[in-house]
């Protein structure tokens, strides 16, 4: 068999890979397909236009480096961009369209200006009574990225946020949509985007707000009969930024009103920053038109810190605080509080306090104390690996059994129970969890979640498998 453009792309990405980081590899290489090869020319496809500007930006030499061993001093590379078949990316949804192009739109899928009784918008943040036409933005200055370390677990976010706060709504990271578990510094980036946003374009209308703000605002305006004073008020905006947008679940008014505000904010340039605890394809009772919108620009991850992250944290911390502390102490913090960086400089602060207040040294112990409290008022976070590591014990087969391929009904079972366990105690995503659990995908651990439920209303011993592993994690 001749050289293929399979062969050559596997062969580019065998050289890659060992290159570079696994999760960029996982993100930027892993989703490209090859689709021909002609002479020197290798055509390769990729999701969408942000993804081959990121690809030239960041990677364009290890590409190059690579294509040249397999083909040659004149290897090419040739990009075909995947346009999907919506309305957003047959029209780049960046650009007005044209009236006469109006006809072709989906009505539902259409921005229609909504036009104000009253041309005196109303801005849902002023008291009523009170004239103020000036914006505030509800950032908060603290929040910036000299204090957002970086790290593995948020380079990635990090990135993209400062590509963002570079040039809003000029990136293909619109939306950008920050996503992870609790404490991670999803509200800190967030706000540092904005802060960054209005350091380098004051004259830019940045506006931050909850979801759960926007929702109440929403409820406030249809009392009021003030629905496109609302809207209006929002369409102004040049950057929205979201916090929590999960909290939209179900609220099916809130969301159609922010579907009309995003695709004007979109369509006229503008930047949507979004953060969420979930991955869109995780988000439930959020309308498929909205979750669609989510995946146009960029969802990136924040992952739980790595022990060096979590020294740089702790030592930063210190640092602002203007304070002092043995190395053997940060360490511990460091080694003990793994899971959440909100609970992380917590701990230091109570030290601090303690010390300061108390009049009593920072002593080991004195750590311990602290750290112990921590760890107990937070249920003890438990991982993927453990959960794996529990249910294969607990079935007497080992960790490689449970993630192999086979298809005999006990290990079937015992790899659903993991998963289904995984998505109960651990904050992952599904899509998370099944390449954790034998490099499944998120519809294979949904499926199992569902198959354990069944199972566990109609099967009593499989109902016994439950209650046995759960007191284990619990």
């Amino acid at each position: 068999m001749g050289v293929t453009a399979n062969s050559v792309w596997n062969n580019c990405l065998a050289f890659i890979q060992d290159n570079i980081q696994p999760q960029a590899f996982k993100t930027w290489f892993e989703p490209i397909q090859p689709i021909k090869l002609s002479e020197n020319a290798l055509s390769i496809q990729v999701p969408s236009k942000f993804f081959y500007e990121w690809l030239e930006e960041h990677y364009v030499k290890l590409l190059k480096v690579a294509l040249t061993k397999e083909l040659g001093e004149n290897a090419k590379l040739v990009y075909i961009i995947k346009m999907e078949n919506t309305y957003g990316n047959r029209a780049p949804f960046t650009e007005r369209i044209p009236s006469s192009n109006r006809g072709n739109v989906m009505p539902q899928e259409m921005d229609v200006p909504i036009k104000s009784k009253n041309p005196e918008l109303k801005n849902p943040f002023v008291i009523p009574g009170i004239r103020n036409i000036k914006i505030e933005s509800q950032l908060n200055p603290n929040y910036n990225f000299d204090n957002f370390l970086e790290g593995d677990s948020n380079r990635l976010a990090r990135s993209a946020g400062m590509a963002v706060a570079n040039k809003p709504g000029g990136t293909s990271f619109n939306p950008l949509l920050i996503f992870g578990g609790v404490g991670l510094g999803k509200t800190h980036l967030a706000h540092a985007i904005g802060v960054e946003i209005k350091d380098k374009y004051p004259e830019r209308t940045v506006l931050y707000i909850s979801a759960e703000k926007f929702t109440q605002q929403y409820i406030e305006s249809v009392k009021k009969n003030t629905r496109n004073d609302f809207i209006h008020f929002y369409q102004l905006i040049d950057v929205l930024i979201i916090d929590d947008v999960q909290f939209l679940s179900g609220k099916s008014g809130t969301q159609d009103v922010f579907f009309h505000i995003f695709n004007h904010l979109h369509q006229n340039g503008k930047q949507v920053i979004l953060t969420s605890d979930k991955a869109p394809v995780d988000m439930q009772d959020i309308e498929q038109r909205l979750l669609s919108r989510f995946k146009w620009g960029l969802s990136a991850e924040l992952q739980n810190p790595d022990y060096e992250t979590r020294i740089s944290i702790l030592r930063n911390k210190l640092y602002r605080d203007g304070v002092e502390m043995p190395e053997d102490i940060v360490e511990y913090v460091a080694k003990h509080i793994k899971t959440n960086i909100r609970e992380l400089e917590g701990a230091i602060i109570s030290l601090i306090a303690q010390s300061s207040f108390n009049k009593k040294e920072v002593t080991l112990e004195l750590a311990q104390q602290v750290v112990e409290k921590f760890v107990k008022n937070t249920k003890r976070e438990v991982s993927i690996d453990y959960i794996q590591k529990v249910v294969s014990d607990y079935f007497e087969m080992d960790v490689a059994t449970l993630q192999s391929k086979t298809r005999k009904r006990h290990i079937v079972q015992a790899r659903q129970l993991a998963m289904f366990f995984a998505k109960k105690f651990t904050k992952a995503s599904l899509a998370s969890i099944g390449s954790q659990i034998g490099k499944r995908d998120h519809a294979t651990v949904l499926h199992a979640c569902k198959t354990v439920d069944n199972l566990a209303e109609t099967d009593k011993q499989f109902r016994k498998y439950i209650e046995d592993l759960t007191k284990k994690f619990s």
